[in-house]
């Protein structure tokens, strides 16, 4: 399967610009002066200020708007826990678009709830249904099948969020050598691997995923794609970063283009959750967390003395689950 090109990751770019935010990379001093932060400058993506809270937005945009006239009239159909769903249901509605979008029955409320606000029609089933029943969907009404990261589109998409931090980097002038991005069914780190790699010589991208659903390190390490069973991966508290494997053309990127994996706790992730919050001023999933929680946590994995960049994937947190780690 080839990789995505630079062509087509700006190509992506200009299709998503006006309806993704173009977050800024954003400077923390705070996290700068911490006694084991070896000189060290973390600055932060905030993909949480996206319309839709998550940096998906870029991926199912780019995809719907590149579906011909009799494939938009047929509608789509995608499944997700939440941040995907929410991202095709708002692509959706802005192109005049059917969609019906499957989720697990344990998705959190406030994804489900916004995914219903922007127009989709939601089933929900058992997580071994989720990602099936797109399929029996598509086969019975003709639906368009929008996959949440096994597709060039949407890595792609994914890839905008690379483009702007080497843009970003370049202008601020930063000597950025380490990207921490957040690991689930890989589009998101193969779209910003392939950016990076390609438009950011020397750049280190570093993936991160909880210790509980640590498929992706597994394969990285094995050099084999591994799937990992639902029962363990539900285990962590990161619900976006539940999948059981990589998707196989991110795999392909990863394999290509992804320098180390670094995987953290649940502990972890609860403290970069409230961090980012108090100290940062941003509201993270906890999945959107993880890549924070890497650099509060695991700074012996990161070179000495340079700049690095942390991707905040997404914000739709439950506001009692805020409330409970604030109080820690």
């Amino acid at each position: 399967m080839a990789l995505v090109t630079l062509d087509e990751l700006r190509a992506a770019q200009q299709r998503i610009a006006g309806v993704a935010v173009r977050t800024p990379l954003m400077p923390c001093p705070w996290a700068d002066t911490a006694a084991d932060a070896g000189g060290r400058t973390l600055h932060l993506k905030p993909e949480n200020l996206q319309p839709t809270g998550a940096f998906k937005i870029r991926g199912a945009f780019n995809r719907l708007s590149t579906l011909t006239a009799e494939e938009r009239a047929r509608g789509v159909v995608a499944q997700s826990s939440g941040n995907h769903a929410q991202a095709v249901a708002y692509a959706a509605r802005e192109l005049g678009i059917k969609a019906v979008i499957v989720m697990p029955d344990t998705s959190p409320a406030v994804k489900v709830d916004n995914t219903r606000s922007f127009g989709a029609e939601v089933v929900l089933v058992a997580m071994h249904e989720r990602d099936t029943t797109p399929a029996d969907l598509a086969a019975e009404h003709g639906y368009v099948w929008v996959p949440p990261y096994d597709d060039p589109w949407i890595i792609a998409g994914q890839g905008t969020v690379g483009l702007e931090i080497a843009e970003d980097a370049t202008a601020l002038d930063l000597d950025l050598r380490t990207v921490l991005v957040p690991v689930s069914g890989g589009g998101l780190i193969s779209g910003v691997a392939a950016a990076l790699k390609l438009s950011l010589p020397g750049v280190r991208v570093v993936g991160v995923e909880p210790e509980l659903a640590g498929d992706a390190t597994a394969s990285f390490r094995s050099g084999e794609r591994q799937v990992w069973s639902f029962a363990d991966t539900h285990r962590t508290i990161a619900d976006g970063l539940r999948t059981n494997s990589l998707g196989v053309l991110p795999w392909e990127h990863i394999q290509a283009y992804v320098d180390d994996m670094i995987t953290v706790t649940d502990d972890e992730i609860r403290s970069a959750v409230a961090v980012l919050a108090r100290r940062g001023r941003l509201v993270a999933e906890t999945s959107g967390a993880a890549a924070t929680a890497a650099y509060l946590y695991h700074q012996e994995q990161l070179p000495p003395g340079r700049s690095v960049a942390a991707v905040v994937s997404g914000g739709n947190l439950e506001p009692s689950l805020l409330a409970t780690l604030l109080a820690l």
